[in-house]
């Protein structure tokens, strides 16, 4: 009969766990490169960039699309203030000598702030500032924290102290579209960065934290206060920075 005669119907396949094994293989790839890149890429740069200026950074890019001006000007440490490498240490980062990268007391007092509900005291370290300024995005978001460790490692395997120094002092923005110490001294002041004075030099290591808000040349009183105090740590200082300023 018709009935009995009819084949059974073939199955369709099921393409769905197909599909799910191929984007699972394209997903373990895609990690992969992303990996390969997270290592590699740092360590290719900062062998590059020990012994080459670093041409731009994330934020320099950022700037620029947004329309802001560029003013920059390279200058090795030895045409840097001494005053202006102490400052900054000062303000920034005053184990920057002692730590190989990272300052765990004051992550741990950042850590105990939060647990408390109390503002948060930086905990972030020069050579953190610089790994993150020539290999990561210029945001506070947790996975750019997250990712922040090891470009710094990098840099404290790879560079002396000295070039760590010299390259956060070239790159840093010192006002809106002002990147550097040359481009801060002359924007700020009129003058050469070997020429900056300890006071003036205070000034600038002041507006790092935020130089679209402070100018070192047109102090606030809060300015001038807080470069009052950054001057009474350099004076502290004083014979501990044998890393980056030769006694």
């Amino acid at each position: 009969s018709a009935a009995s005669s009819a084949r059974p119907a073939t199955p369709k396949p099921d393409i769905a766990p197909l599909a799910m094994g191929r984007l699972g293989r394209i997903a373990r790839r895609v990690l992969a490169y992303a990996l390969a890149f997270y290592v590699g890429a740092p360590i290719t740069a900062a062998l590059i960039f020990a012994v080459v200026p670093p041409p731009a950074t994330p934020l320099m890019v950022a700037r620029l699309l947004e329309g802001e001006g560029w003013s920059r000007d390279w200058v090795p440490l030895e045409a840097i203030s001494p005053s202006l490498v102490a400052a900054v240490i000062a303000a920034e980062d005053n184990l920057f000598c002692a730590h190989r990268g990272f300052d765990w007391e004051s992550m741990e007092d950042a850590l105990s702030d939060i647990e408390r509900g109390r503002r948060v005291r930086g905990a972030s370290t020069i050579s953190m500032q610089t790994a993150k300024n020539l290999f990561l995005w210029p945001d506070s978001s947790v996975l750019r924290k997250l990712l922040e460790p090891y470009p710094t490692l990098v840099l404290e395997l790879l560079w002396s102290k000295r070039r760590i120094i010299e390259v956060y002092l070239n790159v840093a923005e010192w006002a809106p579209g002002v990147y550097g110490a040359a481009a801060a001294a002359r924007h700020h002041f009129g003058k050469e960065p070997a020429d900056l004075s300890r006071r003036e030099a205070a000034l600038l290591a002041v507006v790092l934290p935020n130089p679209l808000k402070f100018s070192a040349g047109k102090p606030s009183d809060y300015v001038r206060q807080r470069a009052s105090v950054i001057m009474r740590r350099m004076s502290q200082l004083d014979g501990l920075l044998g890393c980056v300023i030769p006694s």
